[in-house]
């Protein structure tokens, strides 16, 4: 079976994950996705046979209208009102190039290719019913238990002490212990 189709069970298929799919779809938002933390954490836990807790939902979106953080407090909000109880984060691509001093986004697409490591850097949606996976450097590091840094990220590059450091914050392979972090 192949780790696109491999994903796309885990996203149907999974009661949590398809309900935040169709819940964050309900918004009707231009170029938006969940990322990052809530699809990379469950499928590590799928292939570790365990269950970690949702520690965040990432919602990206793409509006340059409106740049504000309260727009994306209200989407929250909204969310939190949809599916209560639930750890969303919303942020808008259109403004999070200014995080890490890089050229503005021009899309989604932008911005998750400019997270830090590849597993992480994979987005999902649901459209008419079918799902969509944005992933720009592929799936198969998530899958193979490598964590290494994107382009932007790589040793020598001025933001390879972010990636340095989220790997040490994060501690992964302490939780999922077949990892294998390439710094």
């Amino acid at each position: 079976m192949s780790f696109e189709l491999t994903l796309n069970n885990l996203l149907k298929w999974d009661a949590h994950l398809s309900s935040i799919l169709k819940t964050v779809e309900t918004l009707d938002l231009h170029d938006c996705w969940i990322a990052a933390g809530i699809i990379r954490n469950k499928v590590w836990d799928s292939l570790h046979n365990i269950k970690t807790e949702t520690n965040d939902i990432d919602v990206i979106y793409f509006d340059e209208a409106d740049t504000s953080i309260q727009a994306e407090k209200i989407l929250e909000a909204k969310l939190n009102k949809l599916m209560p109880n639930q750890p969303w984060s919303v942020k808008n691509q259109a403004r999070m190039h200014l995080k890490n001093n890089l050229p503005p986004y021009l899309c989604s697409f932008d911005g998750v290719a400019n997270f830090p490591e590849t597993p992480t850097a994979i987005a999902a949606r649901i459209k008419q019913n079918k799902i969509e996976l944005m992933a720009p450097y592929g799936i198969q590091d998530l899958f193979t238990y490598q964590v290494r840094p994107t382009p932007n990220y790589t040793k020598g590059s001025p933001l390879h002490p972010i990636y340095l450091q989220r790997v040490q914050e994060k501690n992964w392979e302490q939780t999922w212990n077949r990892l294998r972090i390439i710094v």
